[in-house]
């Protein structure tokens, strides 16, 4: 396939330190994007840079490689101690965070430099100590490097370039008072390089450049062509009820392919992926609350091909680079046009093509005008036929899988300390008997035996053996203080 997403601008045409080079090449990086190819000469020169370009243009390799020229360009003089973090990339989300680690690592193979990685979720003493021990580059979303800032773990008195990625997006994640906290914290904006990437440059975007970075300079690449020029979209009309027997009835057909289905709620998205399994397709559901460990399986299983579709909420909308998507189906519209665009985003990467179809339902078709609006274009309408129509047994659909209780953290309860302790007797119920286990339905404790029944000879009333009342207590009456003798 004819790379025309690529410009005639070598990597190599520019200044750029060897050891980088080399590994641009590892890469398979020879030719600049549209992004790469006008941001380079100005950050290679130390001019600070805010960058938009539709997603999967680049943005990444064109802020490391200026990123690792600069420090290479800059030595600093060796401090006590490990070394500081001498660039801080920050980004929204985990797994955009783990994205560009790994694209350092690869074209940072031959600098020498150390990449360090932050993010919540897991491995809080294991990325506490790596970061510890001294690293260069510290990639990582904003709280938990707040968090290990707080505690001294590191300091940002050596940061010479900061990063921020898909800045727009850290706006819609309430991120931005933390952005505000870390950026205040590092040396001035004339002493360090600055860069700003992002798929829209907002009015909100743009304040924040101008307020924390060096007289930055605006590279925007097609901003009126929202969407990539390779994704074929298409929309079909469906009643909701339609919308599982379209869905599986196009998953059976496309053969090969790597398809991502977006809804927008998790509850939902489990509802399809129960349909799916049921009915013979493989998949995998990603939500915000699957932990963090299983998120990066499902992901990883999904870029090798053993997950042939990935059902997904709005989290996977933004800055994942998994080639080989061939189809992403709206299979929800969503609210925010923008997202739209980010969604379909994840197909037709790196110049390749990609298909981009949605269903336009009873729930969600009000938001295609605005969707249309927002990419100045009529998405085109698909005609339907009985044959696209899987035949779906509603007793189909594969209940939810129930995470067990290590993924789900404590037990039900610890928290709020009315549940079941790990260790120890049951606790008791408010009445002073065994507390009775919803997930259990019975017990947790076995009852007590019923009192056994009077003998017959027993009287129903008190005799002059048995007194009627317990003896009166007598209450000891305090004596009153003495009164104070008068002053003389």
């Amino acid at each position: 396939m004819p790379q025309t997403h690529l410009t005639d601008v070598p990597f190599d045409s520019f200044d750029i330190d060897p050891r980088i080079l080399q590994g641009l090449a590892d890469a398979g990086f020879q030719y600049c994007t549209p992004i790469q190819a006008q941001t380079l000469p100005l950050a290679l020169n130390g001019q600070d840079v805010a960058g938009q370009a539709q997603t999967g243009t680049g943005k990444t390799a064109a802020f490391l490689v200026a990123a690792m020229q600069h420090l290479l360009t800059h030595p600093l003089e060796p401090r006590r101690g490990p070394p500081q973090p001498r660039v801080v990339i920050l980004a929204p989300t985990r797994e955009l965070a783990v994205q560009i680690h790994k694209d350092a690592e690869l074209i940072g193979s031959h600098t020498g430099f150390k990449f360090g990685l932050v993010y919540g979720g897991t491995g809080y003493q294991e990325q506490r100590d790596e970061v510890a021990a001294g690293v260069d580059f510290l990639i990582g979303t904003p709280g938990r490097l707040i968090d290990y800032y707080k505690q001294g773990v590191f300091d940002f008195a050596s940061v010479q370039v900061v990063v921020l990625d898909e800045a727009d997006r850290m706006f819609d994640l309430g991120f931005i008072k933390d952005i505000r906290f870390v950026l205040r914290r590092m040396p001035s904006p004339a002493e360090r390089l600055g860069m700003l990437f992002s798929a829209t440059l907002s009015y909100r975007v743009t304040e924040l450049a101008y307020e924390h970075m060096n007289d930055p300079q605006m590279v925007e690449i097609a901003p009126e062509q929202v969407t990539a020029d390779r994704v074929q979209q298409t929309c079909y009309m469906v009643a909701n009820d339609e919308k599982i027997p379209l869905l599986i009835g196009l998953a059976r057909r496309i053969e090969d392919g790597r398809i991502m289905v977006f809804v927008n709620t998790k509850r939902e998205g489990e509802r399809v992926w129960g349909y799916l399994e049921g009915n013979g397709i493989k998949a995998a559901m990603l939500s915000g609350d699957v932990p963090q460990k299983k998120r990066l399986k499902l992901l990883a299983q999904f870029k090798d091909g053993e997950l042939p579709v990935m059902v997904a909420t709005d989290v996977a909308a933004r800055g994942l680079h998994i080639p080989g998507v061939s189809h992403v189906i709206n299979y929800d519209l969503p609210d925010d046009a923008e997202d739209y665009v980010h969604r379909i985003g994840r197909t037709a990467r790196a110049g390749e093509a990609g298909d981009a179809i949605s269903f336009v339902c009873e729930t969600y078709a009000f938001c295609l005008p605005d969707i249309e609006a927002y990419i100045g274009m009529k998405i085109p309408v698909g005609e339907l036929n009985a044959e696209a129509f899987a035949e779906v047994d509603p007793r189909s659909r594969v209940p939810a899988p129930r995470r067990p209780r290590d993924e789900r953290g404590e037990g039900r309860g610890d928290r709020s300390g009315h549940g079941h302790r790990r260790d120890g007797p049951p606790p008791r119920g408010r009445s002073g008997g065994p507390h009775r286990s919803r997930d259990a339905g019975a017990v947790s404790a076995p009852r007590p035996e019923p009192p056994a029944a009077k003998p017959e000879h027993a009287p129903d009333a008190p005799t002059s053996e048995q007194p009627t009342d317990k003896p009166k207590r007598r209450r000891r009456r305090r004596k009153p203080a003495a009164a104070a003798a008068p002053a003389e």
